[in-house]
Order: C-alpha cells, then structure tokens, then sequence
C-alpha cells in the first residue's frame, strides 16, 4: 500500500481544484476589503462577486441577477423551502417531495410540518425514480411547493425534472430542485428543467467547501431566511465571502469549459470500476443502469457487511450504504425506500469519482477490495450481477 491513497469519495466533497485556490488567493492575502465599502479595496471584492454571480449563471443558463449566494447546499436548500412556505402561507400551506431526498430538504420539511405545514413524501421506483404521477397525484390545492432533486446523492439517479416542472407550471406551483449533485457534472440548465428555484453547493463540484448559491427565478415570491442590511438583492444578509464566492465562479468557470471532457472521462472510469468487481464479487447495481450521474457507481456486495469491507481499506475514501443510530447500524433510507433488502442495502458501497481520478487508482481499489475480501473469508466471487 504505501503512500497510496485514493479518493473516491466525491459525492461527498472534492478537492479544491488548483486554478480555483489561485483564483480565491488575492481575495485572502491582498483584496480583503468589504464588497459594500466605496473604496478602492471593496471594489475590487464587489468586482470578483459580480464576475463570479456572472460565471455561476452562465452555468446554468439564468441571469445573473436570478443567483444569491450562500454558504452551501444546505442553506440555499433551507431558503427554498422556507422562503416559499412563508412567503406564501396565505395561499397554502402544502409542501411535496420524494422520500429520497437529502437531510437538508427532509429536516426543513419536517421543520416546517411543525409550523403547521404539511408535507407530501412522494415514493420511488427500484432505481430510485420518482415518477412525474405521483407527484401530481400529490398536489392539493394547499400545495404552494414541490421539491425534487436532480440526482440523488447516494445512487446517483437523475429524476425527471423537466416532467414534473411541467406538471407544476401547469397548476401554478413553484418547483425547486436541490443540483448540489449534478451541478458541474452534467449539463443544468434552469430553463429546460423548468425550475423556479434551485440549489448549488460549492464543494461538490472542486469549489470550497462553506459557498454555494441559491437561483430563484425573476418574480418568485421568497423570504430572506437571514435578515439583515440589504446584501444580495435583499434576500441574504451578510459580508460576501469574497474568496469562496470568487472560487465558486471559477470552478463554474471551468466545469462549463471541461464538461464534454469530463463526462467521457469519468463515466470510462466508473464503467471500468464497475466490470472489474464484477470480476472478482457478486454485486448489484444500486440506481438507474443509464439515467445516473457518470461519476457515480453504488453496488452492494452480496453476502459482505460493507462497514467491514471499507474498514479495512485503510487507503481508501469509500461510503457505505447504511449508517450507525444509537450504535445500531440501519440501512440506507435511500436504498430501503428502492426496496433493497436489508442484507443487500447493508453491502452496498458507494463509489464517487472525481476529476482527478485515474485508471491506476480504479485498477489498485479493485485489488484492495480483493486483498480485503480474502482476509475477511468472502469465498464466493463470481463473474456476473446477482
């Protein structure tokens, strides 16, 4: 093993991609003035803000003055969803969404349900997939929001969200989509999905970590979840972080450029992962076999504890597929929701590959996974997907 050490990890957080440090650096040693001031230092802060809001909605396809920035996925997910409800709860008071989406919509939502909203958790397919019925099905007349993602975090699966914006424009809903997944990794773009709001998190896509930014379409209707003085449009109060905001631009900057090439790139590399364990283990695809992000491969290893298996990978950043409550370990919410037994979901590993990942380190996780399957007494290794 040595020094060797992979990352595959990525759905996770990425690393900081070098011409974006370079980008962020002035903005740390040298530019440290406030954007709001009038001098020559805030200038050159408010400056790198309105190039980055620039850089960030050209990679969406909105308009610059449609993006706020935020300090991550999980604030612009929480200003979605209660900027909405409580800009409109004299309208209604009815929220829907999937049963798969990340804690930063399930735990506003649950929030809010204690506000006196109520809220709508639509089911998913084998693969994941929420289905456009049953979102319509769903909507009452109380419902002022729908909340799907783009892709899921954990499979990787891409929801149909130009079908269901259509299904919410048509009954004058406001459609919200968490991209923190799929921003930067494939094409988004804001008008053929549909959206009227949209998330995006920095650190998924080789920004750093603590920026990200929040779309809401011209004209809708949301409150500022930070009050404050009149910073971003008047919807987030707060100094600009100028070095992240700046990174953020950079990194849309360069996922716009890069894309084409990443997507060949880093979905050769998952489809490698992928038939070399089928060489070596029985596994099962987790997710959609074609509609998922091209970084990311979820299998579960028949008759393996995955927390056992990644344990031993000391050299690698892997996720598993269930998680310890009360040091009871539970599977995936994810996968119990696809309807993955509970010894196949308690195997699954997650592999996220990023931009910097290389064959070398597909061919040396593969041996690792089988050098730690020996040691742990796993005989059963056959060619095929169970």
């Amino acid at each position: 093993m040595g020094e060797v050490k992979v990352y595959f990890d990525n759905n996770a957080s990425t690393p900081i991609d070098p011409n974006v440090i370079v980008e962020m650096e002035p903005f740390i040693r040298q530019y440290y003035g406030n954007p709001s001031s009038g001098h020559w230092f805030g200038k050159k802060g408010r400056e790198a803000v309105d190039t980055a809001r620039r850089q960030v909605a050209e990679l969406i396809g909105a308009s610059p003055h449609e993006i706020i920035f935020t300090s991550g996925g999980s604030e612009s997910n929480n200003h979605a969803l209660k900027g909405v409800a409580f800009a409109l709860k004299g309208k209604g008071n009815h929220i829907v969404t999937s049963v798969v989406e990340h804690p930063a919509i399930i735990n506003p939502c649950k929030y809010l349900e204690t506000k006196g909203f109520k809220v709508t958790y639509v089911g998913v397919d084998e693969y994941g997939c929420v289905n456009a019925d049953d979102i319509e099905e769903a909507i009452i007349d109380e419902t002022v929001l729908v909340s799907v993602m783009h892709a899921n975090n954990e499979t990787g699966t891409i929801q149909p969200i130009a079908e269901i914006s259509k299904i919410c424009r048509k009954r004058g809903i406001y459609f919200h989509s968490d991209t923190a997944q799929s921003v930067g990794k494939i094409p988004v773009d804001v008008n053929e999905l549909g959206v009227d709001l949209l998330t995006i998190a920095g650190h998924k896509f080789h920004a750093p970590k603590g920026v990200g930014a929040l779309y809401i379409r011209e004209g809708v209707d949301v409150e500022p979840l930070i009050h404050g003085a009149s910073h971003e449009m008047g919807l987030r109060a707060g100094t600009e972080n100028v070095a992240g905001v700046g990174g953020l631009g950079k990194a849309s900057l360069m996922s716009a450029v890069r894309m084409d090439e990443y997507i060949k790139n880093i979905r050769y590399l998952r489809d490698l992962l992928h038939e070399k364990l089928k060489g070596i283990a029985a596994v099962k695809l987790n997710g959609h076999p074609t509609q998922r992000l091209p970084n990311t491969l979820n299998v579960s290893f028949e008759g393996i504890d995955s927390s056992a298996l990644v344990s031993k990978l000391e050299d690698v950043a892997l996720s598993t597929g269930s998680a310890c409550h009360d040091q009871v370990r539970r599977p995936s919410t994810v996968l119990t929701a696809m309807n993955i037994p509970a010894e196949l979901a308690m195997g699954a590993v997650r592999f996220s590959l990023g931009r910097f990942n290389t064959e070398d380190e597909v061919n040396y996780v593969v041996d690792e996974i089988k050098r730690v399957m020996s040691e742990i007494g796993i005989k059963k290794m056959r060619g095929e997907d169970v």
